[in-house]
């Protein structure tokens, strides 16, 4: 490997060196009580060394928005060969459901946090849109769609549908990383402890949505 290689290596490192630090602390301490110096602390750097790869916090916030939404769009791509539209929804649910739970600090950034919505569009000049994400809800638009040419959910708007199961599946995970689930399945659904309810929850979901035909 020569010189130039191994700079470039090394500067990736320290890149995402970076970001699993800030993602630790937006996580764990908020948006507002994290700060450049903390992050440099995190790491054992110095802030001038962060500033050298990102401006400010928001531009780091917004790193981390793109690095989630790549891993999610890489997980859903390995999909996009199930030919039969409803399977792949069904597949792209437990995806998604296993991305939340696998990833629990990039799905807090990318779907529960509120500081990513009132900073990035404003304070960064960033655009309206975060490609990234518009485009994983449109490979869920559009499989929909597909779900419809094979019958499914005839009589509904494809985008309203496709909010609809969205914010299904993003309030199980939700009340599943925040121990809610949990909280009322034992009291609830005693009989099926130690079983994992949020799979169970979405498979009854699932059989809720086959009746639309």
């Amino acid at each position: 490997m020569g010189i130039k290689e191994r700079k470039e290596r090394d500067r990736e490192d320290t890149r995402l060196l970076i970001l699993d630090a800030a993602k630790k602390l937006f996580t764990r301490q908020g948006y507002e009580a994290t700060t450049i110096r903390k992050i440099a602390a995190e790491i054992e750097y110095s802030p001038t060394t962060i500033y050298l790869y990102y401006k400010d916090k928001n531009e780091i916030l917004y790193a981390l928005h793109q690095e989630g939404f790549l891993l999610l769009a890489r997980q859903f791509q390995a999909l996009i060969h199930v030919d039969n539209a409803f399977e792949r929804l069904k597949a792209m649910g437990r995806t998604y459901i296993r991305f939340a739970v696998e990833n629990h600090d990039f799905y807090e950034l990318m779907f529960i946090m509120k500081e990513p919505l009132l900073n990035l569009n404003t304070t960064c000049g960033l655009p309206q849109d975060w490609e990234e994400g518009v485009e994983s809800f449109d490979f869920l638009l559009q499989t929909v769609k597909g779900c419809q040419q094979e019958g499914y959910f005839k009589e509904q708007d494809p985008r309203l549908l496709s909010m609809w199961i969205w914010a299904t599946v993003h309030g199980l995970c939700a009340l599943q990383m925040h121990g809610h689930l949990d909280h009322v399945s034992r009291h609830q659904l005693s009989e099926m402890a130690g079983q994992d309810i949020i799979n169970l929850v979405f498979e009854s979901f699932v059989s809720s949505l086959e009746q639309f035909r």
